[in-house]
């Protein structure tokens, strides 16, 4: 691809001038094929998904139109497809359904505004250059949620599956404390369509796997209602389906952004928002390493999908983000640039206009046996199992988030999730390693090592500290500092190792200052070894070299080392029988 003819700036503000200049017939081609793919695909995907948020089907393709052009348009991913996903929907419905009844205009005008909201909070980050938030969102917690959400979509279509009547917006043990009070009415017709599409899908999923087993299961499953309608009469059967799509383009709406509304909602559009970048970010930076020719701007992405959102409360769209499986088969299908997204938006329009009409023969319980497949996919086995027996702490992570959206509001499982990384991530760097050193005659130059039985000297200790010295971890290095006078009160001298340090705060040079004094109080001595450029100014700017010393901070062991050894009591040298430093050999016994 040729280089951009635009300046930077330009480029920074219109990212899509980047591309635009390489485009030649190849690449047009490339692009139109993926695109026409990824219309397709989305066709199923949106109707599932708006079913999940409990918004009318159309709703779930218009938000893969206008969003999906304006996020690639102004995105830095080149592969990147944005649209409706299932945790932006799963999360919607359980944000939305206390307020008003799914599928209801004042249910859409709530989820319009939450999608206003969503846009809003991210174009926000993304002028305030806070792309690097999504870091705090662990893989434990993506992978927790996701799980969760899988379960709930399945638990909340298990009306649709078996034709019983269960309450909308429950938790998950008032579902299935319903439907088990319900099993003597299970409808026999709807179930068999319902397991007919599932079957159909795993099928084709398994045997075909390059066939679009949405779109053969719902017919398959449309089939078999209208046999079973033919056979015995819908009177009979009770089979209902999801009725005529409006075959028009996205109408043009309006968020409510009544102060009452951005109560309610705000919670909810900040937890969606975490989640949406969290999608989209990653989806993007896996797609360009896969490539290898761009990067992904993690700002710049903000700004893009923050834009689309807003756009999309304007053009019937509900929250719109990163999708896993398009921007995947949109990279498979030999997409080069974000023309394919583009392309693919427009594409959809016209295939909505054509086969709208079609839905009227899509039975809901055939919806139903797409989205179990859909929940089931969403299950990550493998990596759920994987940090299972990896960690303890990304477990409890895993865990924690999972159970949250279990049972309580879904939004709030996110921010548990992140909370919970964060304060372990916290408690893990509040306790930095300190280990004990000493020359070793094992290795090469007598270099020092941690082994335990290695001797010390009697008057000299070495520590090692791996880890930022702030105010959450001075309490514990002070407490060492305490432990080693009482533990080893002929030690007067200590010699920290610093190379470990990345970061000292004005409580930790302090810490490093009081420690200083003490020893000195004692006849001894601080001293501190391979010092950090940013150590040193740190420790400059807070005034805390005037007790240390400068002339007690050195770059390498050897100097520091023959400078401590002056300090030493000789007469306590002649009688000991360590002997670890070279120096000591000169000592007559």
């Amino acid at each position: 691809m040729s280089k951009p003819a635009f300046a930077p700036f330009w480029i920074g503000l219109f990212p899509f001038l980047a591309w635009l200049p390489g485009l030649d017939r190849r690449i047009l081609r490339g692009d139109f094929v993926a695109g026409l793919t990824g219309a397709v695909v989305v066709l199923p995907q949106g109707v599932a998904f708006a079913t999940i948020a409990g918004m009318p089907p159309e709703y779930g393709l218009y938000a893969g139109m206008i969003p999906a052009i304006i996020a690639a348009l102004l995105g830095s991913s080149r592969h990147l497809v944005s649209g409706p996903t299932t945790a932006a929907s799963v999360v919607l419905f359980s944000a939305l359904s206390v307020y008003a009844e799914p599928g209801s205009m004042d249910y859409v005008s709530l989820a319009l505004t939450l999608t206003f909201l969503v846009g809003l909070f991210e174009i926000l980050l993304g002028l305030a250059r806070m792309g690097a938030l999504v870091n705090f969102i662990s893989h434990s917690v993506v992978v927790g949620f996701t799980a969760g959400a899988a379960i709930l979509i399945a638990a909340k279509q298990l009306n649709a599956f078996f034709g019983v009547e269960i309450p909308r917006g429950g938790h998950l043990h008032d579902i299935l404390i319903a439907f088990a009070q319900q099993l003597d009415g299970i409808n026999p017709y709807i179930t068999l369509v319902a397991l007919f599409t599932l079957a159909s899908g795993i099928a084709v999923k398994r045997w075909l796997p390059k066939w679009p087993y949405m779109i053969i299961a719902m017919v398959a499953g449309s089939l078999l209602a209208w046999l079973l309608d033919q056979q015995f009469g819908r009177a009979v059967t009770g089979i209902v389906t999801v009725g005529a799509l409006p075959d028009v383009l996205p109408p043009l709406s309006a968020p409510s952004l009544t102060l009452e509304n951005i109560k309610n909602l705000a919670p909810s559009a900040l937890a969606v928002t975490l989640f949406a970048l969290t999608e989209a970010v990653s989806i993007g930076r896996s797609l360009a390493a896969r490539s290898g020719d761009y990067r992904i701007n993690g700002n710049q992405e903000f700004i893009a999908q923050g834009l689309s959102n807003i756009a999309g409360s304007f053009f019937s769209g509900y929250v719109a983000t990163g999708s896993f499986n398009r921007s995947g088969l949109n990279f498979q299908a030999g997409a080069k640039t974000p023309l394919a997204a583009i392309f693919a938006g427009l594409l959809l329009m016209l295939i909505v206009v054509l086969v709208a009409p079609l839905a009227a023969y899509l039975p809901k319980a055939a919806m139903a046996g797409i989205l179990f497949l859909v929940a089931w996919g969403l299950i990550d086995f493998k990596e759920i199992k994987h940090i299972l027996h990896a960690s303890k702490r990304d477990s409890s992570v895993l865990l924690v988030t999972f159970l949250s959206a279990l049972f309580l509001e879904l939004e709030f499982a996110i921010f548990a999730g992140v909370l919970l990384s964060l304060l372990l991530y916290l408690e893990r760097v509040s306790k930095p390693q300190i280990k004990t050193r000493s020359p070793d005659p094992r290795l090469h130059k007598h270099a020092f090592a941690s082994d335990p039985e290695l001797p010390e000297c009697p008057q000299l200790k070495i520590l090692r500290i791996d880890g930022s010295l702030f105010f959450g971890s001075v309490n514990h290095v002070q407490d060492y500092f305490e432990r080693l006078r009482v533990e080893s009160p002929e030690q007067r001298h200590l010699a920290i190792v610093a190379e470990g340090i990345n970061f000292v705060d004005l409580q930790g040079g302090e810490a490093l200052r009081d420690e200083a004094i003490k020893r000195k109080s004692q006849g001894g001595d601080l001293y501190l070894i391979n010092v950090k450029e940013g150590l040193w100014e740190a420790l400059e700017r807070c005034g805390c070299l005037d007790e240390t010393g400068a002339r007690n901070v050195f770059q390498s062991k050897s100097a520091a080392i023959r400078a401590i050894y002056q300090k030493l009591d000789k007469n306590l040298c002649s009688r000991c029988d360590k002997r670890i430093f070279h120096e000591c050999r000169r000592v007559p016994a």
